[in-house]
Order: structure tokens, then C-alpha cells, then sequence
């Protein structure tokens, strides 16, 4: 279970201009962030007192995690479902969801007031509210985050254990310690993401009638949970295909053609839920009228509905049609959550949020941390399989 034979460093220089342009977003980044504590989120922000969740929350974690689910959902297939044929997408998928959840966990650090205190989520047990989602969702996370990286450390254990030195010896002893409890990490890494990724669906139920009743529903945290599916694999799928053709490692399209069926059939149930959710509440009606919200549902609808029917039609698709059928997949997810949590969230007083440029730069910068702790990975551990064809594999 913790081996992958066939993975190998991808052997090309480090420092590339993808990796360069990635470094200076990030070294902007830090000094925003910096700028942010010293003048105060008002100032750094346009986020408000009825606003108070703005985009570091609401895409960073909200749709980010989902994205970076990818992990969590080949692993269900793979070691719940028992689909072993889907193996060598689990170190690439565990990687990007690592990352991803890594970055969005400091991108609360800068969202909140006195991030120096969040120690006190997980150790001030006796201050704990029960009652609390948001509780559930930051205990969840923040314990998910060093179970994505005991996932991902016999990756690491491989490419140290030639070593002669202790850290060499180390790892020697450690990855037959870490193949015999991985059982217990992956179904950790399975019961966490179930919890808060439908959890974060429940804290808008707690908003009422601030959220439009296209998305306010008993059936939020479901939806939440399949979001977090259906993202977790289109993003699987397209980032492979980026990585592996352009580090010319093997890419087998069958095995994600086969993974893309999956997520249609997901989407199918998604959609079909969506829908008899909307006319059970006698909201179907509402697309009779002049309201600019139907757009946003018609557009949720379309962006996953056509690439799942290709999907399933599909005998033998090309990787750019895979590559494109997966992106329309992402943005159909991502534009659900965000109706359900911005785009469709209309506080009482009728005021709007839109980020201030610094939040987005800041928001950039989360991205170019992904993508250079990507690279920084991936060309010193096995977490690909080899190069399909003799030569270097091309930089980037």
C-alpha cells in the first residue's frame, strides 16, 4: 500500500521560470501579509462587520479544500471501493490535497483576528462549545493536514532510506512502521474530509434566509460532501494530465477517462438531487422570472451536466478533451459553492462584498505557494511515475 514502484523524482532543474514567476507572487505575498498585521484587517481588506468572511475564507477554504480533495476522493476508490486500478494517481492526488489544505489552514491564520491563538482550538478542551460546526470544521481540518502529510511520508522515506547518513537510518527503520499503520492514517484521512467538508455546507444553514432559497436547504451539507467529490476528481484529472505531459511521464487515458465516468456518474446524482430538491421547496417557479440568480444556477447546471454526458458517451477521448471536460467540471463545482456562500449570500442591509486588491494579490499568492511546493516536491520525491521515453524530461 505505501509503495509506488514505478515513482520516480522528476529529473529537471528546480529553478525554472515557472518557479521563479511563482517565488516573486509569493515573496509579494509575505509582504502584504505583513502590511496586513501591521495596519489591521480593515485597512488591508474590504471586509466588514456584516461582511466578515471575505475571499481568503470563502474561495481559499471553502472552494480550495474542495479542489484539493482530490486525495480524499481517489482514496475512497482506491482503498474503500477497492478500485486498485486507479494506484498511481494516489501520490499525485494525496500531494495536491497536502498542499492545498496546508495553504488554506495559513490562509486563516491571516483571515482571523489573532491567528497566535488557534493552538487554543485544539488544546482548550474544556472551552470547547458543542454545539458548534465551526468547531467540528477547525478541529477537522487542522488534524487532517498532518494526516495528508503522514500519507505522503513514505514518499519521502523512499528517497531517503539510500542514504548513509542518520537520517538514512531513519527512514530504513520508519517506512516498514509507517506501511503497517497506514491502514489507520488512510481511514483517518477518510472519516476528517467527510466531516468538515459537509460541516462546511452546514454553517450556511445557520444563515437562514441571508443565503437565496436556490441554495438555502436541509440538504447543504450532502451537497457540500458530493462538491467536494466531483471537484476532487475533475481536479485530479486535469492537474495530471498538466504535470505528466509536461514532464513527459505516462499518461494513461483510459484510467482517467474511466476516473472522469466516475465523477459524471456523481454529477448525475448531484444534479438529480439539486433538482428535486428545488421542486420539493417550490423553488423551480423562481426561473420564471427576471431573477439574475437563475443565471447562476443555469450556469452551475450546464458547466457540469454537458462534460458529464461526453464522459459517459465517450469511447475514446483525447487528453486535451479529458484536459477541457475536467475544467468545465471544476468551474461548474466552484461556481455551486460560490453561489451558495457568496454569490447567493445577501446580508439583511443589502450590502455587497467585493475583495480589495490586496486580498486578491494575497489570494494569487496562495496559488503560486501551491504551485511552487508542487514543483519543490515532485522533482525531489517519487510522487510520478518514470518518463515514459528516453531523454530529459522538458523543464518548467
Amino acid at each position: 500500500m505505501a509503495h509506488h514502484g514505478n515513482a520516480a523524482p522528476v529529473k529537471a532543474p528546480l529553478i525554472t521560470t515557472s518557479f521563479m514567476i511563482a517565488a516573486v507572487l509569493v515573496i509579494v505575498t509575505g509582504a502584504l501579509i505583513l502590511w496586513r498585521f501591521a495596519a489591521g484587517l480593515g485597512p488591508a481588506t474590504a471586509m466588514t462587520d456584516v461582511q466578515p468572511w471575505g475571499v481568503w475564507k470563502l474561495f481559499n477554504v471553502i472552494v480550495l479544500t474542495a479542489i484539493g480533495s482530490g486525495g480524499y476522493a481517489v482514496a475512497l476508490l482506491v482503498y474503500v471501493l477497492n478500485r486498485g486500478h486507479y494506484h498511481s494517481l494516489v501520490r499525485h492526488a494525496l500531494l495536491t490535497s497536502a498542499v492545498g489544505y496546508t495553504v488554506a489552514i495559513f490562509a486563516l491564520g491571516i483571515d482571523v483576528g489573532a491567528p497566535w491563538n488557534f493552538w487554543k482550538v485544539v488544546l482548550w478542551s474544556w472551552h470547547w462549545n458543542a454545539d458548534s460546526v465551526l468547531l467540528e470544521v477547525a478541529i477537522c481540518i487542522s488534524a487532517y493536514v498532518p494526516v495528508l502529510w503522514a500519507e505522503m511520508s513514505p514518499a519521502f522515506l523512499e528517497r531517503w532510506k539510500d542514504r548513509d547518513d542518520r537520517l538514512g537510518r531513519f527512514s530504513r527503520w520508519a517506512l516498514p512502521v509507517v506501511d503497517k499503520a497506514l491502514i489507520w492514517i488512510i481511514g483517518l484521512g477518510i472519516v476528517l474530509p467527510t466531516m468538515h467538508q459537509s460541516s462546511l455546507g452546514s454553517l450556511y444553514l445557520l444563515a437562514g434566509t441571508k443565503v437565496h432559497p436556490y441554495w438555502q436547504t436541509a440538504w447543504l451539507p450532502l451537497f457540500f460532501l458530493l462538491s467536494c467529490w466531483i471537484m476532487g476528481y475533475a481536479a485530479v484529472i486535469t492537474s495530471y494530465i498538466v504535470t505528466t505531459s509536461r514532464f513527459c511521464r505516462r499518461t494513461d487515458a483510459r484510467m482517467l477517462q474511466s476516473l472522469g465516468k466516475v465523477a459524471s456518474w456523481v454529477i448525475f446524482f448531484f444534479l438529480a438531487a439539486r433538482l428535486a430538491d428545488l421542486a420539493y421547496r417550490g423553488q423551480l417557479a423562481g426561473f420564471l422570472t427576471d431573477d439574475y440568480h437563475n443565471w447562476y444556477v443555469l450556469g452551475e447546471f450546464a458547466l457540469l451536466l454537458i462534460p458529464a454526458i461526453w464522459l459517459q458517451i465517450a469511447r475514446k477521448a483525447p487528453l486535451s478533451t479529458l484536459f477541457r471536460s475536467g475544467m468545465m467540471i471544476v468551474l461548474g463545482a466552484v461556481t455551486y459553492r460560490m453561489g451558495a456562500v457568496w454569490l447567493g449570500y445577501h446580508p439583511m442591509d443589502g450590502s455587497t462584498y467585493f475583495p480589495s486588491v490586496p486580498e486578491l494579490i494575497i489570494t494569487i499568492g496562495f496559488i503560486a505557494m501551491q504551485v511552487l511546493v508542487y514543483l519543490l516536491v515532485i522533482k525531489n520525491f517519487p510522487i510520478l511515475s518514470r518518463c515514459h521515453e528516453e531523454g530529459q524530461p522538458q523543464a518548467s
